[in-house]
């Protein structure tokens, strides 16, 4: 046994899929509506990553997408801010040039993104570029290939040696749930990568289907409690992908108050990646429709 399923095996790992959705369901019917309220829309606003991952993406199309969130704080400052801006690697220097706000961080998909298939020094490079150039935190996918194929050993070696690239920045590892299929194998993948070095684990890239579910999010987060009453180390958590309406960001906050607690509220350890949420959880807190961003 190598010190990865020997990590593993302090675990129950052995979940049953349909025990696990029954187990949601029940959840979210018993506490879903005590959170829709204006307060938690705020705080999941001040919770989203603001992201722009497009193919048509350039300097010119970054810079206005990140001056409205420096326009954002004129106009709204009661309203706080969002809780990053997210970009490709070569648009860090951008945002470090143009964001304003400190509090808001730059946060950099790598490690060839998102399908994690490259050379590892290929991965490293790019990561260790997209912070010099001002990316204060990296999302990475870890090799779900690898992951699948049992080489558990590898996909970890991998999360650590990026980790020591990013230093005291946070670095997110993104699952790919939805390549996962079954509770036990999210489960896995989610204590492996916190293991490793994940300061965050990410259910999806958002570029495949089906992305985060409350499900997934529900088994990350039994998965984030579970190591945090055996090591101490809290570690934060982003849904990703597939978040369409107001009802479903909901959903995750409830999944994340009772089972991690009050201590996981904060926009520090829970994120959202769902940026055509903004507008309407604004229009919710504000009773009118705003289409800021």
């Amino acid at each position: 046994m190598n010190k990865y399923e020997e990590a593993l095996s302090q675990y129950n790992t052995d979940l049953n899929d349909e025990k696990v959705n029954a187990e949601v369901a029940n959840l979210l019917a018993r506490h879903l509506e005590e959170n829709n309220t204006k307060e938690v829309k705020k705080f999941l606003f001040n919770s989203v990553e603001l992201t722009t991952l497009k193919t048509t993406d350039s300097d010119e199309s970054v810079l206005k997408f990140v001056e409205k969130v420096n326009k954002f704080d004129d106009e709204y400052p009661e309203l706080g801010h969002v809780a990053t801006v997210c970009v490709y690697p070569n648009f860090a220097k951008v945002c470090h040039d143009t964001l304003e706000n400190e509090e808001v961080e730059i946060a950099c998909v790598s490690a060839c993104f998102p399908s994690s298939q490259s050379f590892i020094e290929v991965k490293v490079a790019e990561t260790a570029l997209a912070i010099k150039d001002g990316a204060t935190e990296i999302d990475i996918v870890q090799s779900v290939g690898k992951f699948l194929s049992g080489d558990y050993e590898s996909v970890c070696d991998e999360i650590s040696e990026l980790k020591e690239v990013c230093g005291d920045k946070k670095l997110k590892v993104i699952l790919e749930t939805g390549c996962l299929k079954t509770a036990s194998n999210i489960k896995k993948a989610s204590i492996l990568a916190m293991y490793a070095g994940a300061d965050y684990i990410k259910t999806s890239t958002g570029k495949l289907e089906p992305a985060a579910t409350p499900e997934a999010a529900y088994v990350m987060c039994q998965a984030i409690k579970e190591y945090y009453d055996k090591t101490g180390i809290q570690i934060g958590f982003k849904p990703a992908g597939g978040m369409k309406t107001v009802e479903d960001a909901l959903k995750y906050y409830t999944i994340v108050k009772e089972v991690l607690g009050e201590k996981w509220l904060t926009n520090q350890y829970l994120r959202l990646g769902t940026s055509s949420l903004a507008n309407k959880l604004l229009s919710e807190v504000l009773d009118k429709e705003i289409k800021f961003f």
